[in-house]
């Protein structure tokens, strides 16, 4: 069933007890017969309800673990899901966040999700509110797993725009119960996961480096030790964050021993309740997990905003992302509270910004179309007057339908002094058929 030993042995005693009264049952009268399989029957009924805990299992439990291929967009992870039997959608598998979520409600509307009741989520700048509804009963199906009774979280719209900034199209996030009862492995090099049986994965595997991992709140943490640019190193608690595209970032309202590195660029960070958020981009000069060193970091610097007191009261100083995590093979383990990580094949490699100047997203379509969602102050991309909001029509006279994001956003990150021709086309008072176009060459260039 997926379920612990305990609940197991549970469930067998209950099914002792039902045969023991049946057979007293049929030494009785009639009436006293008819009393006891009525107590049988609804004991029975609250056996099988109990069995079914929420959760996320293997199909066959026979097996010691499933694999589950996913994709990969800036090491993000991002795997197809049947919801209650309809047609799969891209969910992306996120140890930041507690709840299933969805990004849609008229897509929920679609499967023909019920829903008990509707709440109101306050935005990050503290004023802001959004709906969602809440879908208290689904089944999850990713192919040899499945999630059962699990709870859905329904957005009235979606406001995190993910297929904007990754360019694939991810329609809700899978949280902390896909993690809570199994270890997962994944293996970022192959885009494979691995779902092991709840006692599948007793010792440590070989080449692997353990940390202790904590589980508060729903949400994983470990400590590392972070030197900083001025050379002083502070231990740190982090939250384990698959779902986020940075590699580290600290908030320095956390603590006053976290420092804002001298060389640093503005830059938007990412999108969150309430609306975009902006801050610093800079570097560490190591991060040291257990065993592992990871040098010259890039680090994103959060602005404190209103909901900022929900970081603080956690006690972490910050977290870890899928930039760092992209780079290894990482267990996580939360029923025996411990993580794995060993080196992936890009380990080493730099710790890359964009040195275009633009931020480029995906305009949401079924068409490969890119624009220029800001451009940084005094960089190329700004040298050259191209503007927010103009759509990238051609790379080096290759049409965007063509490219992928990421494949756009490596090109920008690639090699300073590297150029790069951009067709680019300027609409008029957001008028689609008044617009001019023009070609322009940045050269790339490193400004962190």
């Amino acid at each position: 069933m997926g379920t612990s030993k305990a609940f197991e042995s549970f469930i067998k005693c209950l099914r002792f007890f039902f045969s023991i009264l049946i057979i007293i049952a049929h030494s009785l009268s009639f009436m006293t017969r008819k009393v006891i399989f009525s107590v049988v029957l609804v004991l029975y009924s609250c056996a099988q309800l109990a069995a079914q805990v929420p959760g996320f299992f293997m199909k066959d439990d026979s097996k010691k673990k499933v694999t589950i291929p996913f994709y990969s967009s800036n090491s993000l992870i991002i795997v197809p899901v049947s919801v209650n039997g309809n047609t799969p959608v891209n969910f992306m598998i996120d140890t930041g966040v507690r709840a299933n979520i969805l990004f849609s409600k008229s897509l929920g509307d679609a499967m023909g999700l019920e829903y008990s009741r509707k709440i109101d989520l306050v935005g990050a700048d503290g004023s802001a509110t959004l709906g969602a509804f809440v879908s208290p009963v689904n089944n999850f199906d990713l192919g040899p797993v499945e999630g059962r009774l699990q709870s859905l979280l329904v957005l009235e719209e979606d406001f995190l725009e993910i297929e904007a900034v990754i360019g694939t199209p991810v329609y809700g996030i899978l949280g902390y119960e896909f993690f809570k009862y199994n270890p997962i492995r994944i293996n970022y090099d192959d885009s494979k996961l691995d779902f092991f049986r709840e006692n599948g994965l007793k010792w440590r595997p070989p080449f692997y480096h353990k940390f202790d991992l904590t589980v508060e709140d729903n949400k994983p943490y470990i400590n590392a030790k972070v030197r900083q640019e001025n050379g002083k190193t502070i231990d740190t608690k982090l939250l384990v964050d698959t779902g986020a595209n940075h590699g580290l970032l600290l908030n320095m309202e956390t603590s006053d021993e976290i420092e804002l590195p001298e060389r640093t660029i503005e830059s938007e960070l990412g999108q969150s309740l309430g609306g975009v958020l902006y801050g610093y981009i800079g570097r560490v000069d190591r991060v040291k997990l257990s065993g592992l060193k990871m040098d010259n970091v890039l680090t994103s610097y959060p602005e404190e905003n209103e909901f900022s007191f929900v970081i603080k009261d956690s006690g972490r100083q910050g977290s870890l992302g899928a930039e760092i995590f992209g780079r290894s093979r990482l267990i996580i383990d939360y029923p025996r509270g411990r993580m794995f990580m060993k080196k992936g094949r890009d380990f080493y490699s730099p710790f890359e910004f964009d040195m275009s100047g633009i931020f480029v997203k995906k305009i949401n379509s079924y068409d490969n179309r890119f624009y220029v969602g800001q451009v940084r102050e005094n960089s190329p991309a700004e040298q050259m007057g191209i503007e927010a909001n103009d759509e990238i029509m051609a790379i080096n006279k290759i049409p965007t339908f063509i490219w992928e994001l990421p494949e756009v956003i490596k090109l920008f990150r690639s090699e300073e002094g590297k150029e790069i021709e951009l067709e680019l086309r300027r609409y008029r008072n957001n008028d689609l058929n008044d617009y001019e176009d023009y070609t322009t060459i940045i050269r790339l260039r490193k400004q962190i």
